[in-house]
């Protein structure tokens, strides 16, 4: 670690510290004049660095509104060693939690990541490798890290032909190894978003050309709460526009207050991850930020995300309501088989309840009991047991049983729905 540099602004100091590959990687550690709120760690978009205009930008405006912030160039860009070539995505992963380390030894570990475009992308792999990170922010991030391809398109041939090439990526060229493409492809990102178990907020700039809008409606989908969305309006793709930098500090700013401790820069009291509290009741649903008919819906703790099938206008960003319904007639018949059979004593391992909806002619449904004119909801439940030593009386009488969960006797029986304006 290198500090008092004198050619560094006030309140900025060298850190310099050596990647996963042994490499000197140059970092820039901003703190306010007075104890910082929190200690966060920014990573820079692609091919930029620790200097572009959003990394040092959002570093000061933090800084003034008490975090301090650790940004760094990544392997073989900026101030940094080694070959840009030689590196990958899960590298600079790695290196982020290098980064983490290096403040946890040095000062306190971070409660807060920061990430722009495929920073926004490495913030949220590396998120989990770091226990003490309570909030997490993207910027104009790809839901995808394999999103860069795209701008390789022109490179691709050559890069499977000689395992390198060449690209012009804005007014730099650089050097591209046919091991970052294959690294970016293989990462798990839709499986790391799910399972982040933090708070998430993620900015992006509706008319981003770069990485379009659609990347945020995906990685907001597919995380669980508590997590927020706020459009950077007339921002570009690199906030390029130092007011933009400076709106997007101060939005980072007041909500990372909310999940971290003014006091130690942990996990504040306020975050539901920490909250022992008894779960707020009910079921809550709420039109998403993105998307036209898009939905958060909230269960208790539980969290999940319904839409329309692009057939019919939506986005496809979850089940539609009619597969929510079948989900819990589903789900409520296996569970009602599973709670006889073992009151019983039944040897039943496993329960499979396929459904499909459809609206018929009531002349055409044998079952129904309504007057054969008109249309009528008929759902087809089909139900699979398995269980060495099932006899056929015992699936008999669990197919019984199905008729007789709560959410079955619910759908068939009368139904009142009172609906009043909050």
């Amino acid at each position: 670690m290198t500090a008092g540099d004198r050619s560094l602004p006030t309140g900025t100091r060298r850190m310099d510290f050596t990647s996963v590959q042994g490499h000197q990687l140059a970092g820039l550690l901003t703190l306010p004049e007075r104890e910082p709120t929190a200690l966060a760690v920014f990573a820079h978009c692609f091919t930029c660095g620790k200097d572009s205009h959003a990394a040092a930008r959002i570093a000061r405006a933090l800084a003034e509104r008490g975090y301090g912030v650790l940004r760094f160039d990544v392997t073989g860009l900026g101030e940094s060693q080694g070959e840009f070539a030689g590196t990958t995505f899960s590298c600079d992963v790695a290196d982020l939690v290098g980064a983490a380390d290096l403040l946890r030894r040095t000062h306190r570990a971070p409660a807060l990541l920061v990430g722009h475009s495929l920073g926004g992308a490495a913030v949220l792999a590396a998120a989990q490798r770091i226990p003490e990170v309570s909030a997490v922010v993207t910027i104009g991030a790809p839901s995808d890290p394999a999103h860069v391809a795209h701008l390789l398109v022109d490179s691709l041939d050559e890069l499977e032909r000689t395992g390198s090439a060449a690209v012009t990526l804005g007014t730099r060229t650089f050097t591209i190894s046919r091991a970052l493409v294959e690294d970016l492809r293989e990462q798990p990102q839709e499986q790391r978003i799910a399972g982040l178990d933090r708070a998430l907020l993620v900015l992006h700039a509706p008319r981003d050309l770069i990485v379009g809008i659609d990347n945020a409606r995906r990685i907001y989908d597919t995380a669980r709460h508590p997590k927020s969305f706020v459009a950077l309006d007339g921002a570009d793709h690199l906030l390029s526009d130092r007011a933009d930098a400076a709106y997007a500090a101060e939005v980072i700013a007041a909500w990372a207050s909310r999940y971290v401790s003014p006091a130690t820069g942990e996990a504040a009291a306020a975050s539901p991850a920490a909250d022992e509290g008894p779960a707020p009741e009910g079921v809550v649903v709420r039109s998403a930020p993105t998307g036209r008919y898009t939905q958060d819906v909230t269960m208790g703790r539980h969290a999940l995300t319904a839409d329309e099938p692009t057939s019919v206008g939506g986005d496809d960003a979850g089940p539609d309501p009619y597969d929510l319904l079948l989900a819990a007639l589903g789900a409520c018949t296996s569970m009602t088989l599973r709670m006889y059979a073992d009151r019983k004593g039944l040897p039943l391992a496993g329960v499979e309840v396929a459904l499909e909806h459809r609206r018929v002619h009531a002349s055409d449904c044998e079952s129904c009991e309504t007057a054969a004119t008109g249309m009528v909801d008929h759902i087809a439940r089909t139900i699979t047991l398995s269980g060495e030593g099932l006899t056929q009386a015992d699936t008999a009488r669990l197919l019984e049983i199905a008729d007789r969960c709560p959410v079955h006797r619910t759908l068939t029986g009368q139904v009142h729905i009172d609906t009043r304006l909050a």
